[in-house]
């Protein structure tokens, strides 16, 4: 049925433009822009999968409240499937406030049903309808957690290869069932401060020696300067795409969301951590991380003039 399935959180993400970097208490301050786009590191990633002519299969759980239900109108207007949305009257669906300051932010997250969903709430049987299976915020995703090492067992007797973003850990100790993970994914998307933490090393090339062991691919997105891949014994760099960004919220998600689209056309490597640039450097032309990808005439000119892989592939859908 799809070509990646994904069981993660789903959320809003409220961004204030423009505050002061230091924020006394008891004031009023004044922000210079507001916008409400869909956040969460899973749903962005599954949103700009789809506008990049990928079959996405999303599981999420939200509550009853307009939160949820805006976020999960805005991520199905994408084209991902939802039908497996599992609902909470009991609890309020998680969001994210982001304050702004130049090119530093404060992110503050309410994880509410983020936290809620364990894998009794899977479809199985649904996740394994795909080539692919993807799970970023590993630490939101903490009634999950538990069972991953059980659930990515079962997607590979099923056939299905599996990569994962970790994203940050709030609490900064890296531990949990992440060790016993590496051992079964086929891809680790990190950035370079994620990857030196993961494998519990200063520098990333350390990082690369240890946790290269254990992954067979490993992409580290690097910003302005690029992504560094590795596969095996062999590296590779794939310097940025040049652009005035307006906002990089969301910006690692949708690397992850080009780097995908082009993997599972078994496109080599450097191709796919270009398309990966070239995806996460069209997020930061709008607000928020799927603002780029909702606007079609964008979308399609900038992938054109970049020579993203499967863009002649979409101006035929």
């Amino acid at each position: 049925m799809f070509d990646v399935t994904i069981a993660g959180e789903i959320n809003l993400d409220l961004i204030l433009y423009g505050l002061p970097e230091n924020m006394p208490l008891e004031r009023e301050l004044l922000a210079n822009d507001f916008k409400a786009t869909l956040g969460s590191s899973s749903a962005i990633l599954a949103h700009n999968l789809a506008v990049l002519g990928t079959k996405v299969g999303f599981i999420t759980q939200i509550g009853s409240d307009d939160l949820g239900s805006i976020a999960l109108e805005r991520l199905g207007a994408s084209g991902v499937d939802t039908s497996r949305t599992i609902y909470d009257k009991k609890q309020t669906t998680g969001v994210t406030v982001l304050l702004t300051h130049g090119k530093e932010r404060h992110i503050l997250t309410y994880p509410g049903t983020m936290s809620a969903m364990t894998l009794r709430d899977l479809d199985l049987s649904y996740l394994k309808s795909s080539r692919h299976f993807h799970l970023s915020s590993l630490y939101l995703q903490t009634g999950l957690a538990p069972d991953l090492p059980h659930l990515f067992r079962e997607l590979k007797r099923a056939g299905l290869t599996i990569s994962l973003d970790t994203n940050d850990d709030p609490a900064d100790k890296w531990d949990g069932v992440l060790d016993e993970l590496l051992g079964l994914i086929d891809i680790l998307l990190p950035n370079e401060a994620e990857a030196c933490r993961i494998a519990r090393r200063d520098t990333l090339e350390e990082a690369l020696a240890v946790l290269s062991k254990r992954v067979p691919c490993i992409v580290v997105k690097q910003g302005a300067r690029g992504a560094l891949g590795q596969e095996g014994g062999t590296q590779i760099h794939v310097p940025a795409v040049h652009v005035t960004p307006v906002d990089t919220i969301g910006a690692g998600d949708s690397f992850n969301a080009g780097f995908l689209s082009a993997w599972l056309r078994m496109l080599p490597l450097e191709i796919c951590a270009q398309a990966g640039n070239i995806a996460g450097a069209l997020s930061t032309l709008r607000p928020g991380g799927t603002e780029s990808f909702r606007d079609p005439e964008l979308v399609s000119a900038f992938l054109k003039q970049h020579n993203f892989p499967a863009a002649a592939e979409m101006q035929s859908r």
